[in-house]
């Protein structure tokens, strides 16, 4: 089949149905397989699935663009505009700066021995029980107990971050069932974050505290304080959580590979590289594209918009050997699970930071992970586990 749009290949299946959430793998490799560029008519996008086409988009964005949204619906598109995630320069990183302050590696370091601490806390109660889930007892555990307290939300806006954060990506699909019910969720949030006593219900020194400090010297306007706190809920939370449940998951199904962990440490920045490179939290998101692109024999034009596989393209055949291997030792650090270019997650310090020091207290403490029967967490954007059974020994 050839698109009346560009003269590119087709493919008939709508990525966001549940079917193919399930399992996406067969259908990122029959995109890849198709072309450089494929038009999606069930989508109403044009989609990359190569590791070099995604990674150089998201390094040009002056052409593939982020002002007009990031998702794969005009509704949240148009509501979205001017976050964070969906704006361009100068905008974009005059936003980034105040929001990325308290996520930069030596901002990091003063609440590492925190990090830490809780880690060894944890493990060794879950180890002591020697049965437990990874999703809900292990991984939730840091990004709630930590992230909460520094954001500085009281405990409603806590008790219901989980639940903001899987709308806040669900949303950024399509606008299917799914997408649709996330709606009232996202409207929750923003209006409680918006609300006139969400200052007061702060922590005094928090990071939410300080975007409202930040304001009153005219570093960014007030009315955009709430916007920005909602930037510090998808990124610290679902993504890392689904990240280090996926690690789990895998070195139960890799023994071997834990055993390399176990025996050498060091293997563990590798090893989380890895993991983010075979299972991605995040598929990927969409992009604008401000004038034509010719990216292979396709030339897509101005006004399209591009959904960027960042799943697809870390298991890109062209790119890595043996690509749906999980191998500690493989050089992955260019993986695309955080992103790339200048819309790269923002918490992926702090991410790392809570999953390194988890794994180093499990490397001492556990030989074996034996998993049960995974439960997938459906979203539009995301992949990750609802649920994940764990016997250690």
């Amino acid at each position: 089949m050839i698109s009346p749009e560009a003269g590119c290949p087709v493919y008939d299946v709508d990525l966001y149905d549940d079917d193919v959430l399930s399992d996406p793998y067969p259908h990122y490799r029959a995109l890849r397989d198709l072309g450089a560029v494929v038009w999606l008519p069930r989508n109403g996008l044009f989609a990359l699935a190569r590791f070099d086409d995604v990674r150089a988009a998201l390094r040009a964005p002056g052409l593939f663009s982020s002002a007009q949204g990031v998702a794969a619906n005009d509704h949240v598109n148009e509501m979205s505009r001017g976050t964070t995630l969906a704006s361009d320069a100068p905008l974009h990183d005059r936003l980034r700066a105040i929001i990325a302050a308290p996520l930069l590696p030596r901002a990091l370091e003063e609440i590492g021995p925190q990090i830490r601490a809780e880690a060894r806390q944890l493990v060794d109660d879950l180890v002591d029980r020697r049965e437990f889930d990874a999703v809900t007892d292990l991984a939730q555990h840091l990004p709630l107990t930590i992230v909460s307290k520094l954001v500085g939300l009281e405990d409603y806006g806590r008790g219901s971050m989980l639940r903001w954060a899987s709308a806040t990506f669900n949303v950024l699909g399509t606008m299917n069932p799914r997408g649709c019910a996330a709606l009232s969720d996202v409207h929750e949030m923003r209006s409680y974050l918006g609300g006139p006593a969400i200052r007061e219900r702060l922590r005094p020194g928090s990071w939410g505290d300080r975007i409202f400090a930040a304001a009153d010297r005219g570093e960014v306007e007030a009315e955009r304080c709430p916007v920005l706190m909602r930037d510090y809920l998808g990124p610290s939370l679902d993504t890392t959580i689904f990240a280090t449940a996926n690690l789990i998951m895998l070195f139960g199904r890799n023994p071997g590979q834990w055993d390399l962990v176990r025996e050498d440490p060091a293997l563990i920045p590798g090893a989380i590289n890895e993991a983010l490179r075979v299972e991605s939290p995040i598929r990927g998101f969409t992009r604008h594209l401000t004038a034509a692109a010719k990216i292979g024999d396709v030339t897509i034009p101005a006004g399209s918009r591009v959904l960027l596989l960042y799943a697809s393209a870390n298991r890109d055949e062209r790119k890595w050997h043996d690509p749906e291997r999980f191998d500690v030792r493989r050089r992955a650090s260019d993986h695309l699970g955080f992103g790339n270019g200048v819309h790269m997650c923002a918490g992926l310090h702090l991410a790392r930071l809570e999953m390194t020091a988890l794994l180093e207290v499990l490397a001492e403490r556990v030989v074996r992970f034996e998993i049960g029967t995974p439960v997938l967490a459906l979203n539009n954007v995301l992949r990750g586990l609802a649920s994940l059974p764990v016997r250690v020994s």
